[in-house]
């Protein structure tokens, strides 16, 4: 984890390098350390910002890896994971702001989970792909779906704005995923809710399979998918996402201060199959 803070602030200077050096001997600095930070934080005057945990050179997301999002969706499971790329442009962080841009309406939240890869990988074997995953974080997977007519097979502007690519506020080593509750919040009421035993395929599957086209370095991202009930949130909404025993990434959704350029490129859209995404079952 990383702090960008003000010399002036006194506690965090020390505990930022000492966070710094516990992540890089793999082992995750404890409740209490953090819980202090942001206590120091939140009572502080001055500006700060938390960054990422990492520095990824790719960001790799899976389309539909939880069979409740399948369902929803009225998809059926295809044979193979498919994929797109977010640009690592988008990276936000844990109490990051989240801009949705004058004159769009469909900012939906993915709570999700993020493997953190560890080292160099490149057309592993399944069997083996555990060993080169450092860890895991929290992922928010925001999506700008009033550009879902345009951008559906890219989702370079769906998924690629500025600010949508929320991850923290740490990476958890030696973590096991397995059967871990992930839930999603908006303004403290759930919106989300499931357990990771409902993934199609496992992070280890998603690292073999994207590492026979792609080449891993340490810090880079996959995010594994998201439960049903994505939904649009609106400026002044606060979005958490809680994994058992990981941790929580909270963001808060924000108006863009100006219009987006026009006469150049797509605009934002209202239409029946960008609802029917962004709205899921509540479409009527």
């Amino acid at each position: 984890m990383s702090i960008e803070i003000p010399l002036k602030m006194s506690v965090n200077m020390s505990m930022k390098k000492s966070i710094e050096m516990s992540i890089s001997n793999g082992v995750k600095p404890s409740k209490e350390t953090y819980d202090c930070i942001y206590s120091e934080i939140n009572n502080s005057s001055l500006k700060y910002k938390l960054l990422p945990p990492v520095e990824p050179n790719v960001i790799v997301c899976v389309h539909l890896n939880y069979k409740s999002r399948l369902n929803e969706l009225r998809r059926v499971q295809p044979d193979a994971p498919t994929y797109f790329l977010k640009p690592t442009s988008c990276i936000n962080s844990h109490l990051g702001e989240v801009i949705r841009p004058l004159g769009c309406k469909f900012l939906n939240y993915e709570g999700e989970i993020a493997l953190v890869v560890g080292k160099t990988a490149k057309n592993i074997d399944l069997k083996d792909a555990g060993d080169y995953i450092l860890g895991y974080t929290i992922a928010n997977d925001f999506g700008l779906h009033d550009f879902r007519d345009t951008d559906e097979n890219s989702m370079v502007r769906v998924k690629g704005s500025d600010t949508l690519g929320a991850v923290g506020p740490d990476v958890a080593v030696n973590w096991d995923y397995k059967d871990k509750n992930i839930t999603t919040y908006v303004n403290d009421k759930i919106v989300q809710k499931s357990n990771t035993n409902d993934m199609l395929w496992s992070p280890e599957y998603l690292l073999a399979d994207l590492s026979k086209s792609i080449t891993f370095n340490k810090g880079d991202l996959i995010l594994t998918g998201t439960p049903a009930n994505s939904r649009p949130v609106e400026p002044g909404s606060i979005v958490r996402v809680e994994v058992e025993s990981l941790g929580v990434l909270e963001n808060i959704i924000v108006e863009g201060k100006t219009s987006l350029s026009k006469g150049v490129g797509a605009m934002p859209k209202d239409s029946n199959h960008i609802r029917s995404i962004s709205l899921g079952s509540d479409n009527k």
